[in-house]
């Protein structure tokens, strides 16, 4: 239940959970520092039905279903969508110069992936979790980065997202998913601005995480 899977994930609060895929330990995404001009850019986040225990794990993303999406253009402000509208989410992820997520490589994509046959991943993407894995060598979770590099935390959890969905409380989804956009932007134009984001490890004092 969702009690129950979030006691299992409570012990690992610093690393983000992953779907395994063969061959993508170092993602081609586009790096913070190697963006030059001013670009339309489309920061987005998505929450599910279904969590990743009941569709047999975390391999199995595809069928964990859509509940709601978020999107943030400069032009349009926030952008929310559902199942009914999630070709409309496509094609705005289709028209930007650049995508900006945090797991959407491995997590949004797959779930994505469901209602399209489009090959997101070919997008021009920022996924700032592979940055980080990519520069450390592990994963960091986004209430970790949002503590230390923004002062701020997440205002629920996936399990939250889920339960929500269920009691038919999409006031509460929304605004977890806005919430998550906004942290994901602002580390975007704060790694953008200052080159580096920060992090404390499990025993050590906060730290510069170069981007």
């Amino acid at each position: 239940d969702v009690q129950g899977s979030r006691v299992a994930a409570s012990s690992a609060s610093l690393v983000e959970p992953q779907a395994k895929q063969e061959g993508d330990e170092f993602l081609e995404v586009t790096r913070m520092w190697e963006i030059t001009e001013p670009r339309r850019i489309v920061v987005f986040d998505l929450e599910t039905q279904k969590l990743a225990d009941e569709v047999g794990g975390w391999n199995n993303i595809s069928l964990i279903m859509l509940s709601l999406g978020v999107a943030f253009t400069e032009e349009h402000g926030f952008l929310t969508f559902t199942e009914d509208t999630v070709s409309d989410l496509i094609d705005l992820l289709k028209s930007a110069d650049l995508v900006v997520g945090f797991n959407q490589m491995r997590f949004d994509y797959e779930v994505l992936s469901a209602y399209s046959a489009e090959n997101l991943r070919a997008l021009p993407n920022l996924d700032i979790l592979v940055e980080i894995r990519n520069v450390l060598g592990f994963r960091i979770k986004l209430d970790h980065l949002a503590e230390f590099t923004l002062g701020t935390k997440k205002s629920g959890d996936g399990l939250d997202a889920v339960r929500w969905f269920r009691d038919g409380r999409t006031d509460f989804l929304e605004k977890y998913c806005r919430d998550d956009v906004k942290i994901t932007r602002d580390l975007f134009r704060f790694g953008l601005e200052n080159g580096y984001l920060l992090y404390r490890s499990k025993a050590g004092p906060t730290a510069r995480l170069p981007v």
